[in-house]
């Protein structure tokens, strides 16, 4: 069998609509395999690094656990779900009240404090994960029908979008250049041209602005090429072997809670890659594995003093971009997380990447996402003509996109002496689920279609 025959046969995908799509990478070639791993990194590598930029914590050690927590998340899930695990940030309001910055300077004293919360988060993941796996998918999925799932999928995208606008408003030139490469290689490219339309916009756009000097090397000149990504007094075990037992106990409270939306969120990411691949994660392998790979990377991430952990809808879209649906490639970027983790030189020279040029492959991908909720909605041939769909989508959609865009940015409430902090996409989300949970008038069957 040829490899064209071969690419066709792995490509019809479970509907057979997906007939363009290629499942098994491995007939690329190796080297066209690797650029696809890179164009991953490069994707999931902006909103990464942001997040330990935003709290303090170190970008190696950030970059070699997003890797290992993506490799675990794959081991757990038998290698089946494309999913790319980076830096949370639903997260950083845990890290603010528990490790705040203070004048732009880390909090090293507290900071392995809040990821000893972190880590507790995780927790609750593993205990959803054995709930899922005694009782059955179906008890929770049953919540999750698409006229919930498809608006969840588009608030992921249209939250996200503020960020990829703020970040193009650096320089709208670099912003562009990326767009209209990443478009034009997309539609109009041939062979790999057309499935590595990020590294082209990313590459394009970033020797743009090093030609116009707007690029400063500083940070690259004053970095080593080798370095060990770990620092002890930096984790959560640092303080675990003597620290202030209430200090422990106040940053297991005040973080733990957080979870709860993640979790949320980490269902709506899992059906947004079912949607894109045509492929159902949740029945296969199944949400408890994907549950317990997402909350033991995070606890692996945090105990070493790195980010909380989440499936990335930056990759998402370049999934969705590419069509090239094979987890492999995933690993493979994974693979050079961890490699580039050990060289803060090489993470350096990414790191100067222009704000602008993620900014313009951001705007992409997040609204790449978008799309894949409207096709969520539409192939499950969703009633609007139905009020109650209408009130549900109405709902997570403007309370999702309000609440984010608000000045506050989220929702907090008290619970004794205990404030907690619920963004928009999880306020949406919960008032989506209740809803679509006590309006009558169900017409979707997750047992039927599972």
């Amino acid at each position: 069998m040829s490899k064209k025959d071969t690419v066709k046969e792995v490509s019809q995908g479970e509907k057979g609509i997906y007939t363009d799509a290629i499942y098994d990478a491995k007939v690329l070639g190796t080297p066209k395999l690797t650029l696809l791993g890179l164009q991953h990194m490069f994707a999931m590598f902006g909103a990464t690094i942001l997040v330990p930029m935003l709290t303090g914590l170190d970008v190696s050690t950030t970059l070699l656990f997003a890797g290992l927590g993506t490799l675990l998340f794959h081991l757990l899930t038998k290698g089946k779900v494309p999913a790319f695990l980076g830096s949370s940030f639903a997260f950083l309001g845990g890290y603010a009240a528990i490790a705040p910055m203070m004048d732009g300077t880390p909090n090293k004293e507290m900071l392995p404090y809040a990821c000893f919360g972190v880590a507790c988060a995780g927790l609750l993941y593993l205990v959803l994960a054995l709930l899922i796996k005694i009782f059955g998918a179906n008890k929770v999925m049953k919540f999750f029908p698409p006229i919930v799932t498809g608006p969840i999928i588009m608030a992921i995208g249209l939250t996200l979008s503020q960020s990829a606008i703020d970040s193009c408003s650096t320089d709208w030139l670099i912003a562009v250049v990326a767009i209209l490469l990443v478009i034009i290689c997309n539609i109009f490219g041939k062979g790999m041209v057309k499935i590595v339309p990020i590294i082209i916009g990313v590459v394009g756009s970033y020797l743009l602005a090093v030609i116009l000097g707007r690029v400063d090397f500083a940070a690259v000149a004053n970095a080593k090429w080798l370095g060990f990504p770990i620092h002890w007094e930096e984790t959560a075990f640092s303080v675990l072997a003597g620290g202030n037992v209430s200090y422990l106990l106040t940053a297991v409270i005040t973080v733990m809670p957080i979870a709860l939306a993640t979790i949320v969120e980490h269902i709506g990411d899992i059906s947004a890659i079912s949607s894109t691949t045509g492929k159902n994660f949740i029945k296969d392998p199944g949400l408890h594995r994907t549950l317990l790979g997402d909350g033991l990377a995070t606890i692996l991430a945090s105990l070493f003093g790195a980010p909380a952990n989440t499936t990335y809808g930056e990759n998402t879209g370049v999934l969705s971009l590419t069509k090239v649906y094979d987890p492999l490639v995933i690993r493979i970027a994974a693979g050079f997380a961890v490699i580039f983790s050990f060289s803060p030189k090489v993470a350096a020279i990414i790191g100067c990447m222009p704000t602008a040029t993620v900014g313009g492959v951001s705007l992409v991908l997040y609204g790449m996402i978008s799309a894949i909720g409207v096709r969520n909605v539409v192939e499950a041939q969703v009633d609007f003509a139905k009020s109650r769909n209408v009130i549900i989508a109405a709902l997570i959609l403007v309370l999702s996109i309000g609440i984010n865009y608000s000045a506050a940015g989220a929702i907090a409430f008290q619970a004794g002496k205990l404030t907690i902090s619920l963004s928009g996409l999880a306020v949406g989300s919960l008032v989506g689920i209740i809803m679509n949970a006590i309006l009558p008038g169900k017409d979707y069957n997750f047992e039927k279609e599972n």
